[in-house]
């Protein structure tokens, strides 16, 4: 298939592609906030800089985009026809560095949880927010040491 539009202007399309503070992360922020959930933003500190860090619950979310990290049985996932070994490379790196990323957190004693792009979807939000919300009350807040 012969892409639509030309290289340069695809070579910008992909640079205007965000790692942060993408419209599924704020769906996510946004809704855990309103349920009275504080968090950290991409904390340089920690193995891949999670999303949003719960220091309190000593946990980690990652919130993945389908197609970059490869959601299994997605049908976002998809891979372009394109440069095909191009691709298949890139998401075996992509999906390589998050279970480093991930098995580097859990080593250091913190809970990890994914959650994908469309499981932030309008009809799926407050179900996974319940979940996110969920597994974080059952790692239970680390005491403060103040009484």
């Amino acid at each position: 298939m012969v892409d639509i539009v030309d290289a340069e202007t695809r070579s910008r399309m992909m640079r205007n592609i965000r790692g942060k503070d993408t419209k599924p992360e704020l769906l996510l922020r946004r809704a855990l906030h309103a349920r009275g959930f504080r968090y950290r933003l991409h904390q340089k500190g920690l193995p891949g800089r999670p999303d949003l860090v719960f220091p309190k619950y000593r946990a980690a979310v990652f919130v993945h985009g389908c197609f970059w990290h490869r959601h299994p049985r997605c049908p976002k996932a998809t891979t372009p026809a394109t440069r095909e070994d191009f691709w298949q490379s890139k998401f075996a790196e992509n999906t390589a560095r998050d279970r480093r990323n991930i098995d580097q957190l859990q080593s250091v004693g913190w809970r990890v949880l994914v959650v994908w792009e469309c499981e932030l979807a309008p009809n799926a939000i407050a179900a996974t927010t319940d979940r996110v919300s969920a597994w974080l009350d059952q790692g239970r807040p680390m005491e403060t040491g103040a009484n």
